[in-house]
């Protein structure tokens, strides 16, 4: 049995994110999509917010072999508590495997865990969260590059955003 582990912000959750973990539960024996709480950052959606809207927007789908939690720590410690032997990052062509490339290294130095790279979807791959959330700013539709549920989401949050720059 092959654990994966897919981290991320997840600040908010995209159709792209959605595509490479929908990939990772037809091809390893349980997914693990971990939130990772970056304390230098500070996210539009809560810990736990990002958890449960990852966690609806699976459960349409029905993926039974994929657990939605959050960490703190290292990816790395997370992956060793639950005997996973690969993280999976999906890739955009921006650059996305320059950046990756590093943490893949350190994170197999720290651990043995090895990174595997899937390819972004052509359709999918100019979607990143943090578009997303400019997009919205800026009053545009984020229909189809997010789940449903998350455009509810980003307007609420918006609002509360503006109203606390009035």
């Amino acid at each position: 049995m092959t654990i994966a582990v897919c981290p991320g912000s997840y600040d908010p959750v995209t159709a792209g994110h959605l595509d490479v973990i929908e990939r990772c539960a037809r091809i390893f024996s349980e997914v693990h999509v971990v939130v990772a709480v970056n304390a230098a950052k500070t996210p539009m959606f809560s810990e736990s917010t990002r958890v449960d809207v990852i966690r609806r927007a699976l459960v349409k789908d029905g993926y039974p072999n994929v657990k939605v939690a959050s960490t703190t720590g290292l990816i790395t410690d997370y992956c060793t508590k639950v005997g996973a032997t690969v993280i999976v990052k999906g890739l955009r062509q921006n650059g996305d495997y320059e950046a990756e490339l590093g943490m893949a290294l350190v994170n197999r130095r720290l651990s043995g865990v090895e990174t595997l790279f899937l390819p972004a979807d052509p359709i999918l791959e100019h979607v990143s969260s943090t578009i997303v959330k400019d997009v919205a700013r800026h009053g545009g539709d984020v229909t189809g590059m997010v789940p449903d549920c998350v455009v509810s989401m980003l307007d609420e949050a918006l609002k509360k955003e503006k109203s606390h720059h009035d």
